[in-house]
């Protein structure tokens, strides 16, 4: 991540804290919402805009400066013994999901079946696996980084896996904001390569959407499942009716 990019996500960071929308923003440059986003996402910022907005928010740029290199110690996965422990425990999972949703303490209370005890208890096992600071108040300070993952099929992976294939497409995605698009044909490896960046671009873009809504309310966000996947498949049916090229040639 550029330094650039880095102190855009920093100012982020206090833009939430002050709870400022880019509403407010694009209110206070005299921009649309619209362009105000694009600036935020490009990562692209002049030093005289990064300090109005400042202004807006009345900080100090060498605040976000501050806030800038304590992002630069955060951790960007957990290790296989943290996901286990956080797989263990369907509740301390819903809360590291709702904190990594940058959701607050007392909207995961009012949200979710957890009592006020139960939140806290929960918060104060994340903190000690170094996911995040608790402090004073209830108060969350993230200690995971904007580019935070889960370990490639490590135990929260799986979890998630199990559910997809249980719960996900339990449904027939006819809804409101429902798709599902399956197609099958024959690739080139070169075409299959193509597939599998594009992949990787949709996936980015969606991170990028939800960062860029972490300063919306938590009742004007909606939890999301996206999958993309991809592998050389035929249908079981269609595979045993193939002929052993290679056995038949022999002799």
């Amino acid at each position: 991540m550029s330094q650039s990019t880095a102190l855009v996500d920093a100012l982020k960071q206090v833009l939430r804290k002050h709870r400022v929308t880019y509403a407010q923003v694009a209110k206070h440059l005299g921009l649309s919402e619209g362009s105000v986003k694009r600036l935020f996402s490009s990562g692209g910022m002049t030093l005289e805009r990064l300090e109005s907005i400042c202004e807006l928010v009345d900080v100090e740029l060498s605040d976000l400066f501050h806030e800038y290199e304590r992002g630069r110690t955060h951790i960007s996965h957990l290790t296989v013994e943290q996901e286990k422990e956080l797989v263990a425990s369907p509740r301390l999972l819903l809360v590291a999901m709702c904190v990594r949703n940058h959701i607050a303490f007392e909207d995961m209370v009012n949200q979710y079946q957890l009592t006020e005890a139960e939140c806290i208890q929960a918060l104060a096992n994340l903190d000690r696996l170094k996911f995040l600071d608790l402090l004073p108040g209830n108060r969350i300070k993230m200690r995971i980084a904007p580019d935070f993952h889960w370990l490639p099929n490590g135990p929260v992976v799986q979890y998630y896996a199990k559910r997809v294939q249980e719960d996900f497409f339990n449904s027939r995605f006819t809804g409101d904001h429902e798709a599902r698009r399956f197609v099958t044909g024959m690739l080139s490896r070169a075409s299959r390569e193509i597939l599998l960046r594009k992949i990787d671009h949709w996936s980015q873009e969606f991170a990028q959407l939800q960062r860029e809504d972490l300063g919306l309310a938590v009742d004007e966000r909606t939890n999301v499942g996206l999958l993309l996947a991809t592998r050389p498949w035929k249908l079981e049916e269609f595979a045993s009716s193939e002929r052993n090229v290679r056995a038949g040639g022999a002799g």
